[in-house]
């Protein structure tokens, strides 16, 4: 963190700035609630456009659930 408040300082644009801000405070609430950060990322952003717009308080990171793994398929 503090090589990047460091860095952060020449991001190049106000935007890419409250941007990246945004990006580490949500990287932050997934590890203050034992999330793993880049599994959240990966199942949310692959759902989020087919996820019902009534439920989106489900996606974040405090109520997430990683999905379940694929039932492995017996040989019978």
């Amino acid at each position: 963190m503090a090589l990047g408040r460091k860095n952060f300082l020449h991001v190049g644009h106000e935007d890419a700035g409250a941007n990246i801000a945004g990006l580490y405070s949500l990287v932050a609430t997934c590890t203050a609630n034992g999330k793993n950060p880049l599994a959240y990322l990966t199942d949310v952003l692959g759902r989020i456009g087919s996820h019902p717009s009534g439920q989106l308080d489900d996606l974040l990171p405090q109520h997430w659930k990683p999905p379940e793994p694929p039932a492995a398929a017996s040989d019978a």
